[in-house]
């Protein structure tokens, strides 16, 4: 049985997958090619690290914070990834000579910082990489509120993204609908949308994605469903099937990113480095 790779492991892998993808790629994206070049099976795919994320995303983002130190990668404000011009020239690279120089970087990096704040920041091969991320205790918090208030999260999110007439349904016997709501596009054009919200640990199914659809059609032009965890690849090719009514998907990364940028239970301060604090009592209060 195939195993996720470390994270030093996924470096050529990763690059030579945006190499592939034409030279940028979002972090969906880049799973799905690195996947791919591997022939992961959909249950390693999903396989859980900690917390919300699973080995794969986990790992490829250490992947891609090494190559992006190294000179290789660089990342746009809205979450695409692509390669410099020594990226774009680069179709090997050595995980020593990576981490080697990662090290180098965070030695200098302590050097200029007061020694009692100096604190030293070495990953081995060993690592299993235990840090939670923000998005990660965010999530944390998010799955730990009542269903109800998870469902009011939604509204909120929707609400504060330029939804009208946001309300939430949910009912037993409801086909899984939690809410409805209708999005305006240049003040003209208005589409009724419906919504489902799971907060799951792992990640949802292709099933989910049809049963969802069968309660949506007919009652709305668009469906969404917001999870707390991930979508299965075949989730994902489920929701953007041709033929069929279109349903978007919002896994728990962009969730998380969302509360962030709409400020919603969130606050973000900025220092020498961006801090996200998680405001538990917004949360708790839902």
């Amino acid at each position: 049985m195939t195993t996720i790779p470390r994270y030093d492991e996924l470096f050529q892998p990763l690059l030579e997958a945006i190499h592939s993808l034409g030279g940028s790629a979002n972090v969906e994206e880049q799973e799905d090619k690195v996947a791919e070049f591997l022939k992961l099976t959909e249950a390693e795919i999903a396989e859980i690290h900690r917390g919300n994320r699973t080995k794969l995303s986990y790992r490829l983002a250490w992947a891609r914070n090494y190559l992006k130190r190294f000179g290789i990668l660089e990342n746009s404000s809205r979450g695409v990834w692509s390669l410099t011009t020594v990226g774009r020239n680069t179709t090997t690279v050595d995980p020593a000579q990576v981490k080697k120089f990662v090290l180098a970087l965070d030695r200098q990096s302590e050097k200029k910082m007061p020694d009692e704040a100096a604190q030293p920041h070495v990953l081995s091969l060993e690592d299993d990489l235990e840090e939670l991320s923000w998005e990660d205790n965010i999530l944390e918090v998010v799955k730990s509120i009542s269903p109800d208030a998870f469902e009011r999260l939604c509204q909120r999110l929707l609400r504060e993204s330029g939804f009208i007439q946001v309300e939430v349904t949910g009912k037993s016997g409801d086909g899984g609908i939690d809410g409805k709501g209708v999005v305006r596009l240049g003040g003209l054009l208005s589409f009724h949308v419906i919504f489902q919200s799971k907060r799951y640990q792992g990640s949802v199914s292709a099933s989910v994605v049809r049963d969802f659809r069968g309660a949506m059609v007919g009652r709305a032009d668009k469906g969404l469903l917001i999870t707390t965890g991930t979508f299965t690849k075949d989730a994902r090719i489920e929701a953007q099937r041709d033929g069929a009514p279109p349903i978007d998907l919002i896994d728990g990364e962009t969730l998380a990113q969302k509360l962030k940028e709409l400020r919603i239970g969130v606050e973000v301060r900025t220092r020498v480095v961006e801090e996200v604090f998680i405001d538990k009592d917004f949360f708790n209060s839902l």
